[in-house]
């Protein structure tokens, strides 16, 4: 049986590229179309079980796809899953980080023009974000929600400082974090990132599957009500303890020596790797000639398989010790999953454990 997908967009160019793609796999069919979010909301609450996925503009007249997702929050009977379709980034990544939070399954990068969105890369993606959310649960365990925090203030910063203790410290020598994420990543970071302390004794590199313009949102959003540093990486920065590097969207990350002693970023745009920019295989790649003695790799997370490869071949250089999300607590259990079939996890966890785990690893300063 073929799978009901609702598009709710004002544009009517855009509804015809979105109807044409949905409708060129045989495994999906464009049920209903609405053109502005009162329409769309309206059909939803009216059939709360009738469409399997969304395709959700932002701005629109009468409501705005962020307020469809408001009102939402409040029927829990509608079972679809929604997909964002985004601007470009400078006109709506703070709007796509808000719509993730408010239970959007994922967001897709509207095409720019005609030929863009007649392009294989666009469908593609399309198909395979709408793969992925029509075939996942209907109900998923919530993660807990930490945006709506005020920003932590520098003397809230200071007490999140937590003292040494020698105990939880597992052997010596220079450590890094080394995380990967896709599908449902930038909601579940909300429940580990938060709770790194201040002090924490290592840098951490992160990959989130993302176009380019929207890591920033990411990182300054998650950087307000954290006690870590976050950031979106630079080519040639320095890698420095307590702070969190996030891989820019639409480009590489790599990790390279710097001196003696130091390490700094890479930013690279050579192709793709299996479809993805940034590749979190890459990233891990990189660390095998890097200063680092002990790297702790954390999967969350994704659809694919984007880690394994990279991991498996940082483990024959290093001492490496691997922690994959569980099934339960992941948006779509793909990424950790490959990890964990490989055999190369130290530990699957509940989202709510990682962040102890990786601090009972690295110890803190």
């Amino acid at each position: 049986m073929k799978k009901n997908i609702l598009i709710v967009d004002d544009s009517v160019l855009m509804r015809r590229v979105l109807s044409d793609t949905v409708n060129s796999d045989d495994r999906f069919t464009v049920k209903d179309i609405a053109n502005d979010g009162q329409a769309g909301l309206k059909l939803l609450l009216n059939s709360p079980t009738l469409y399997d996925a969304v395709l959700l503009d932002i701005y629109m007249p009468k409501m705005t796809g962020l307020e469809v997702l408001e009102e939402l929050e409040k029927h829990k009977e509608v079972t679809s899953k929604v997909i964002i379709c985004s601007t470009k980034a400078d006109e709506s990544a703070e709007e796509t980080m808000i719509a993730l939070d408010r239970g959007a399954f994922d967001f897709i990068k509207k095409p720019e023009n005609l030929i863009n969105a007649k392009s294989n890369t666009f469908q593609e993606a399309l198909l395979r974000i709408l793969e992925v959310a029509t075939e996942q649960r209907a109900v998923r365990p919530s993660v807990s929600s930490v945006w709506k925090k005020k920003p932590l203030t520098t003397t809230e910063r200071k007490n999140s400082i937590i003292r040494p203790d020698t105990s939880l410290i597992k052997g010596s020598g220079n450590k890094l974090i080394a995380l990967a994420c896709s599908t449902g990543g930038p909601k579940t970071l909300q429940s580990l990132i938060p709770f790194l302390p201040q002090n924490m004794n290592a840098p951490m590199v992160l990959v989130q599957h993302m176009p380019g313009g929207f890591t920033n949102s990411l990182a300054m959003r998650l950087n307000d009500i954290s006690k870590v540093k976050v950031k979106e990486a630079q080519d040639g920065e320095i890698l420095e303890k307590g702070t969190v590097y996030i891989a820019p969207g639409g480009k590489h990350m790599k990790i390279a020596r710097s001196g003696s002693f130091g390490s700094k970023i890479v930013i690279s745009e050579e192709p793709p790797r299996d479809a993805l920019r940034p590749c979190a295989n890459i990233m891990y790649e990189s660390l095998m000639d890097s200063k680092y003695d002990e790297i702790v790799c954390v999967v969350l997370t994704g659809m694919g398989a984007d880690g394994t490869v990279g991991i498996k071949a940082l483990k024959e250089k290093k001492k490496v010790y691997v922690i994959a999300q569980d099934d339960a607590t992941s948006v779509v259990y793909g990424m950790p999953k490959m990890v964990a079939q490989a055999g190369l996890t130290n530990e699957i966890l509940p989202i709510t454990e990682i962040a102890d785990t990786i601090i009972k690893k690295v110890g803190v300063q």
